[in-house]
């Protein structure tokens, strides 16, 4: 890679390579086992695409398929499964709630179907940019939505105050702020099943640790579940260098990446604080978010090796050639992929990630084309 790409040149950036030496508390171990004993699991596709390598001038490279995660195009239902299996389990038996929550798309469908499943009710707050068939595919759910006229910061709050007039309901959202953080943390603790199955299937295919780990950020709770992943302070009887918990300095770099439209975590970590950003209409809908959750910014701030934000047009030729290698991503999806064009194109940029010609690269697409089909 001896050129910068026109993309490289005019992609906002954010490096902090000490994110490496940094440690933090693991996730629980039995999350795996619960998503195991789920009706229909199995580990999502981890894709080798050779092509992609070769044009980063990277090793191996590896794209995470979320396009079909428990009967759904997105990998959203990883943290609600576990977040209302443990809310539950302190109810009274038999007790029926509600279910509600704010989303821009595959979260909402999400807590939908694990309501529906286990008999109780759900009311989602869709905010303006979704698409109408995801509103749709909600309600097919069997959800009561509610569409709001403004973005989903006004979406989350909308559905606090509902949560907190109704008898019987519980917010289940994926954001947390000061007062509302337990939720919120077993969401996180949920995406962990994600990464204990990358684990697993770079070792099966002889590829070892990654060296670099692309993550889409809307609220960052994902993120956060990568940095408690790959940053987490090794368990006893694991091996350096592997998940659960590696050795400091040890684990991949971990590069955020958002729509320029809705790029929240990338001012934060520049201006050193959380900020929150106005967001403009995406694609990358899944994304659109102007806040970060409140329990996932110290980890980002302490965690990431580097953040960046793509435009749509980015996203959308990563989506197209994705496709055509036969992963079918979304725009939220493909937006690692166009990060990683963008940042390993420019020799500055892979020095501070890291990359070399032998490491191995993995892109989390965490949605299909049919999570919001936008446009």
């Amino acid at each position: 890679m001896t050129e910068t790409s026109a993309s490289a040149r005019t992609t906002p950036w954010f490096a902090r390579p000490a994110a490496r030496a940094w440690t933090c508390a693991s996730a629980p171990a039995d999350v795996r086992d619960f998503h195991a004993s789920l009706p229909g699991y199995a580990p999502t596709p981890l894709t080798e695409l050779p092509s992609l390598a070769a044009e980063l001038g990277v090793g191996r490279v590896f794209v995470k398929d979320e396009s079909a995660r428990l009967g759904l195009p997105a990998f959203k239902v990883l943290g609600t499964s576990w977040a209302v299996h443990r809310l539950l389990a302190d109810r009274p038996a038999g007790q029926r709630v509600e279910f509600v929550t704010a989303t821009d798309g595959n979260h909402g469908r999400a807590v939908a179907r694990e309501a529906r499943r286990l008999g109780h009710g759900a009311h989602v707050f869709v905010s303006q940019g979704v698409h109408p068939g995801a509103a749709a595919a909600i309600e097919r759910e069997g959800a009561r939505v509610t569409r709001v006229a403004g973005d989903y910061d006004r979406a989350v709050r909308e559905a606090a105050a509902a949560a907190g007039a109704a008898a019987h309901a519980v917010l289940v959202q994926d954001t947390a702020w000061p007062g509302y953080e337990e939720v919120p943390a077993l969401i996180v603790e949920g995406y962990a099943t994600l990464f204990a199955e990358v684990d697993e299937q770079l070792a099966a295919a002889g590829a070892g640790a990654p060296g670099l780990v692309v993550v889409p950020v809307g609220v960052g709770s994902l993120a956060q579940a990568a940095v408690t992943h790959y940053r987490g302070r090794p368990t006893p009887g694991t091996a350096p260098g592997t998940g659960p918990g590696t050795a400091p300095g040890t684990g991949p770099a971990l590069l955020a990446v958002e729509p320029t439209a809705a790029a929240p975590a990338l001012a934060s970590l520049t201006h050193g604080e959380p900020v929150t950003v106005p967001t403009r209409t995406t694609a990358m809908a899944g994304l659109n978010c102007g806040t970060l959750s409140s329990l996932a910014w110290p980890y980002l701030r302490d965690g990431l090796d580097a953040a960046t934000a793509v435009p749509d047009t980015a996203a959308a030729t990563a989506q197209r050639d994705l496709t055509a290698l036969g992963v079918p991503s979304g725009p939220c999806g493909a937006a690692p992929l166009a990060a990683a064009r963008a940042a390993l194109t420019d020799a500055g940029r892979r020095a501070a990630l890291a990359v070399t010609p032998t490491t191995t690269v993995v892109l989390l697409s965490t949605e299909g084309r049919g999570a919001n089909p936008h446009g």
